[in-house]
């Protein structure tokens, strides 16, 4: 009898098991959701210079680091836009992905983008990585940026690249 009653309570918790890993996933394609949505929302905040909305998403202890290497605050990266230092006029998202570890997701993402900064041009296609803290409130905020340029070779039959940038060397054995 006692053999009949443990039986069940077994049955009992491996289905509570089974129903708790579709909650996960649905929890996880639930927050990736949110994720995606914030990007979007960050970037029509860029395009349109809307700091007020840029400030909410962004951290207290924000820091970034531009497509120039330059290091930002919260701060400093709100006064870039505020100051018209700053001015994205293009931004088109290509493969995004998020990754959830915890309560961080991980955004990493190709953007075409045009615009200036300091008055430099910054045409072209960066890969970048932004992260996001969830925070106990149920807000997502942007903890941490980083981009790096692309930069797109085209090589000569004689090795020579179009762009002057050295040939490359062949490994040795």
């Amino acid at each position: 009898m006692a053999l009949a009653g443990l039986a069940v309570i077994s049955v009992g918790v491996a289905g509570q098991q089974a129903l708790a890993v579709p909650a996960l996933h649905e929890k996880k394609h639930d927050a990736k959701g949110q994720v995606e949505a914030l990007e979007e929302q960050w970037r029509v905040a860029q395009l349109a210079g809307d700091t007020a909305t840029m400030g909410k998403m962004l951290s207290d202890d924000y820091v970034g680091i531009s497509m120039t290497g330059e290091i930002d605050t919260k701060a400093q990266q709100l006064s870039r836009v505020t100051d018209r230092r700053m001015i994205l006029t293009k931004i088109e998202l290509s493969d995004m992905k998020v990754k959830l570890v915890g309560a961080v997701a991980v955004v990493t993402s190709q953007a075409q983008v045009e615009g200036t900064n300091d008055g430099i041009s910054m045409q072209g296609t960066y890969r970048y990585t932004r992260i996001y803290r969830h925070l106990p409130t149920g807000q997502w905020k942007i903890t941490s940026f980083e981009a790096t340029r692309e930069h797109h070779h085209r090589h000569h039959a004689d090795g020579e690249t179009v762009d002057g940038a050295a040939p490359p060397v062949a490994a040795q054995p």
